[in-house]
């Protein structure tokens, strides 16, 4: 360990990890360390064991949920975007290879009906991809479809850097709310299209200019086109393979890791910029590895270099049957999906997600499935605050609770050359870590990271 680096990277995060190979393919000395002794970090795909560990320590798995082999639990839900930047990193490294992928079934939105002469109350209903879909769907009357159609048809249209386009909107000068207005949208269909498609995550969008809650449903219904019915993708074997890739290619560079190993502590010069990392060996002498630079999430950088901004609680629910009134293409029972439920329906300031996989995807033995729910803590009661996502599971067989704080970078990192990432949020997919990715590349490289994947770089 005792060599001199140009980078060292702690925690092996998805984020980190994207980090880590990019810089290795851009020709940087590269060593990574884990102190855990698995991949993935706040992020990893946790066996059946691996997971009564984290959250149960000192006890086993019941016998019936059958073998390590068949579970690969995530601890961060998220789906992953079809047309997002992340799957452009993949393609754009190739780490795509290392992945296979499936399409999530199915995203519903949370909208309570009353029950009619001919129907039952209804709860969760299928958002409207397409025009098509929203022509169908129970959450707009008649009247409203026509203008669901001429806002969906606007948001294809639009272009940022063709105004022709734009309908007299102006992205930076118009709010989201005078978006709606104009097509005179109603509140219902106000609420699932900023909280399902452009996937907001409260309502504080609204007043804010438009520009970025138009592309983030641009991004949704290209998405929707990328693989057809869904705008949705997950990784076979779970979210833990996303790290795992970016690893393999930093290897392939010449990367170096190490898992397993504590990191005691970093060490900076007389100007106050980082120059190593300190750990120690399995008869506790101190070593430490020379750098130029640390990229680390904030449990390695110490309490001043992040803030909490919060808190996010996210429950584990292993169930034996799909998610009641969830629906695949062909009718049958879905296998994977998401429910969003808005903040507003909650009489609440943030929403509420529901993401679900199963033995479909090889995180499961057959006929067990895997939800996940999660939310911003706004109470004293966070598990409480659950209760409204717990109705919609069915039958649970056994749950495991996580609250953690939501933490935020104090500094972009170039005054002493420690770059932290943020916690992971409560959204449904990494838009915003891919983001945040793209953004600290050019804080530490100083230009952008380009994306195209030119036609002798793609994939058969």
């Amino acid at each position: 360990m005792e060599e001199e680096y140009d980078v060292i990277v702690c925690g092996t995060g998805l984020k980190e990890c994207i980090l880590s190979g990019l810089l290795s393919v851009h020709g940087k000395k590269v060593l990574h360390l884990d102190r855990n002794n698995y991949y993935g970090g706040a992020c990893a795909s946790l066996n059946i064991t691996h997971l009564w560990e984290k959250f149960r320590p000192g006890t086993q798995p019941p016998k019936e949920l059958g073998a390590n082999r068949d579970w690969n639990v995530d601890l961060i839900p998220k789906f992953i975007m079809a047309s997002g930047d992340l799957v452009k990193i993949l393609l754009k490294t190739k780490v795509s290879r290392y992945l296979e992928w499936k399409s999530c079934e199915g995203t519903y939105v949370y909208q309570f009906q009353e029950a009619g002469f001919f129907s039952d109350a209804k709860y969760i209903h299928k958002v409207p991809a397409t025009a098509q879909d929203g022509l169908k769907s129970p959450l707009m009357g008649m009247l409203e479809k026509p203008r669901f159609i001429n806002f969906a048809k606007f948001i294809m249209d639009w272009e940022d850097s063709k105004p022709e386009t734009q309908q007299g909107i102006n992205p930076r000068g118009h709010t989201m709310k005078q978006v709606y207005d104009k097509f005179g949208l109603q509140e219902t269909t106000i609420d699932f299209i900023g909280h399902a498609v452009a996937l907001q995550i409260n309502d504080d969008y609204l007043n804010k200019a438009c520009g970025p809650t138009i592309n983030k449903c641009k991004l949704y219904l290209n998405s929707v086109m990328t693989y057809g019915g869904s705008p949705f993708i997950y990784p076979i074997y779970g979210l833990g393979g996303l790290p795992e890739g970016f690893s393999r290619l930093s290897a392939i560079h010449r990367g170096t890791y190490m898992l397993n190993k504590p990191v005691d502590g970093f060490v900076y010069d007389d100007q106050g910029k980082v120059c190593g990392v300190k750990s120690h060996d399995e008869n506790g002498k101190e070593e430490v590895a020379k750098c130029k630079m640390v990229i680390c999430d904030p449990s390695y950088a110490g309490d001043a270099k992040s803030q909490v901004q919060g808190r996010i609680i996210r429950s584990i629910c292993i169930l034996t049957e799909p998610l009641p009134n969830t629906k695949n293409k062909e009718g049958g029972p879905a296998l994977s999906c998401q429910i969003i439920l808005p903040q507003k329906q909650l009489k609440r300031q943030n929403d509420i997600y529901i993401m679900m996989v199963s033995h479909a995807h090889n995180i499961a033995p057959k006929d067990k499935y895997v939800a996940i729910v999660s939310t911003v803590v706004e109470t004293s009661d966070p598990e409480k605050e659950l209760e409204p996502a717990y109705k919609l599971l069915g039958k649970v067989v056994d749950r495991f609770v996580d609250i953690s704080d939501i933490r935020m970078p104090v500094d972009d990192g170039t005054k002493d050359g420690v770059y932290v990432t943020a916690t992971y949020d409560p959204t449904s997919h990494f838009e915003d870590a891919s983001a945040e990715v793209l953004k600290m590349w050019k804080t530490i490289i100083g230009e952008d990271l380009d994306l195209t994947v030119l036609p002798e770089e793609e994939e058969g």
